[in-house]
């Protein structure tokens, strides 16, 4: 095989590796086809390690072990390759689309391409593109620091993806709480609404550790891209356990999951996966990862508890659970769940009471409230 540096290209540390250009182009096709009403026009954003592998490389040892790691062996975040076949099964019956709009945003170093990749075809994935982060210039002592600050590089990269995409995209997105993706996503979701001046920005960026030559860069693609939010939905799998409620200081857009299957649950309520693929995800789970249904009602109640799923989800949900032998026919949550009082194209935004905003005014990024 060619070397990585043939096979894609490089600005600053964002390295890009575009696999489909004709189902790219397919994928544009689609979301430029939302401006005329059709259901359509989301690409599906995934963090790699922790989100989609269950790996790490926030040390040394850590990314040492990631890189010699022979694909095969290479663990999945249980569910993840089933609901992202999922996606693509339930887009291409009811939209017709034969390329699912797919891309990986990954903080490991371009030299684990052709093994991440290999993994892809084991897992019957396959990404449009990918990004990889330059990061082995840092390994010496003086830039260990650098392995963990992500912010920049994977707001460059969302913005680089951005200019390629039509103003009507929505992007759907997926991270974990190991490093600081909400903090990413939210953010990138700022710089293409324009919440903040260029000044303010700046100061911002810097505050988080950005290097000048990333935030000139991340100000230039601000620059051509439209004005307009195409973050729609973010998902954080919480790897590391932080407490859920640490997160509503992003907003209701911004979801905290525990597991893999409240992710399915929460793309039924959106009308982004159908009963059939929630059952697919869910036999899955209890076969390859022996999850056992307790545990599945359980994180179908604790949605209910966070006010996530709304009564009409619920009450489709808890009749193909019945069908499906998960829970008795007895089984009720704790608490009851709540009307939905906002949706628009089948997406839930708001359920009845008094709660956090959407997406708030103003996020404070640079307090750690956990």
């Amino acid at each position: 095989m060619t070397h990585w540096k043939q096979r894609s290209t490089t600005n600053l540390d964002v390295v890009y590796f575009n696999y489909q250009e004709t189902a790219q182009t397919s994928a544009e096709s689609t979301i430029l086809a939302s401006s005329q009403g059709e259901k359509t026009g989301e690409v599906y954003i995934w963090d790699l390690d922790k989100t989609y592998l269950d790996t790490s490389i926030d040390s040394l040892s850590g990314l040492f072990h990631t890189i010699f790691e022979k694909a095969f062996t290479k663990k999945n975040v249980p569910g993840t390759p089933d609901i992202i076949r999922s996606l693509a099964r339930y887009r291409k019956k009811n939209f017709n689309e034969l390329n699912f709009p797919l891309f990986f945003v990954s903080a490991s170093p371009p030299q684990m391409e052709s093994k991440v990749y290999e993994k892809f075809v084991i897992d019957e994935i396959r990404p449009i593109g990918m990004f990889y982060k330059d990061n082995l210039k840092n390994l010496s002592p003086r830039k260990l620091l650098f392995l963990k600050k992500q912010i920049g590089y994977k707001v460059q990269s969302l913005l680089q993806l951005r200019t390629h995409l039509s103003k009507n995209a929505k992007m759907i997105c997926f991270g974990d709480d190991s490093e600081s993706d909400a903090t990413i996503y939210n953010l990138f979701s700022d710089i293409c609404a324009r919440r903040h001046t260029e000044s303010q920005l700046t100061s911002l960026l810097e505050d988080l550790g950005v290097n000048y030559a990333q935030i000139d860069e991340i100000l230039r693609l601000q620059s051509v891209i439209v004005i307009q939010d195409p973050v729609e939905k973010i998902y954080i799998n919480l790897a590391t356990d932080t407490d859920p409620e640490y997160y509503l200081k992003y907003g209701r857009r911004t979801l905290p999951t525990y597991n893999s299957f409240q992710v399915a649950l929460d793309l039924v309520q959106d009308q982004r996966l159908s009963l059939e693929e929630l059952g697919f995800i869910a036999n899955g789970l209890i076969e390859i990862y022996k999850f056992t249904a307790d545990q599945l009602a359980h994180a179908f109640e604790e949605l209910i508890r966070r006010r996530v799923i709304g009564l009409s989800s619920y009450e489709m949900i808890k009749n193909y659970f019945i069908e499906k032998k998960i829970i008795s026919h007895s089984w009720t949550p704790k608490i009851e769940p709540l009307k939905e009082k906002t949706t628009d194209n089948g997406h839930v935004y708001e359920l009845d009471g008094i709660f956090e905003s959407w997406i708030p005014r103003h996020i404070d990024y640079l307090k750690d409230y956990r």
